[in-house]
């Protein structure tokens, strides 16, 4: 067997101790970016809100078997904005709304309200087209006699002014009543 010189296990535990050092620096950032979004998740008790958009289910009354409208209330939490339904590019992620049929319930559109114009502060010149704060979309539905839930899944992308994250679906349950 041949013999390693000082100057060969000197050059390893040089090495060595350079990835070792990498290592533990991959591991402190990973455990910071972890600690800090258990310290995100932790500060809200609605499971909803780690996504930064809710839904709020409004009771309805709504007329049996005519074409009538179903209110769908979101709120978007300050500091936060998602992208409209219709994005001004190709590389932003539309907000969409999946609604299942069923029990007594045929939906036949879902309108989205207008986004609002917005830009971040990196890049001045372009506009956005965002909703904030509160998001009312409205389901055309009909609807059997009874009491209905509508039952749906939202689907957005949030940012805020500096990052954009990744994005969430929201399961969304409307009930009312059809009369």
């Amino acid at each position: 067997m041949q013999a390693v010189s000082t100057r060969t296990r000197v050059t390893y535990a040089i090495c060595f101790a350079t990835v070792l050092m990498l290592a533990f620096a991959a591991m402190f950032l990973v455990v910071r970016r972890i600690g800090a979004q258990a310290i995100d998740l932790s500060q809200s008790s609605k499971p909803a809100a780690r996504g930064h958009v809710q839904f709020a289910a409004e009771p309805q009354i709504v007329a049996a078997n005519k074409p009538a409208t179903v209110l769908l209330h979101f709120h978007v939490d300050p500091g936060f904005h998602i992208n409209s339904h219709t994005p001004k590019s190709e590389m932003l992620i539309p907000t969409r709304i999946a609604i299942g049929e069923g029990d007594g319930i045929k939906v036949q559109t879902v309108d989205f309200p207008a986004g609002q114009p917005y830009s971040f502060s990196f890049e001045p010149q372009t506009k956005l087209d965002v909703y904030t704060n509160d998001v009312v979309l409205t389901a055309h539905v009909v609807a059997q006699p009874g009491q209905r839930t509508l039952i749906a899944v939202l689907k957005y992308q949030a940012c805020d002014a500096a990052a954009c994250y990744p994005p969430k679906t929201l399961p969304v349950e409307q009930p009312f009543t059809a009369k």
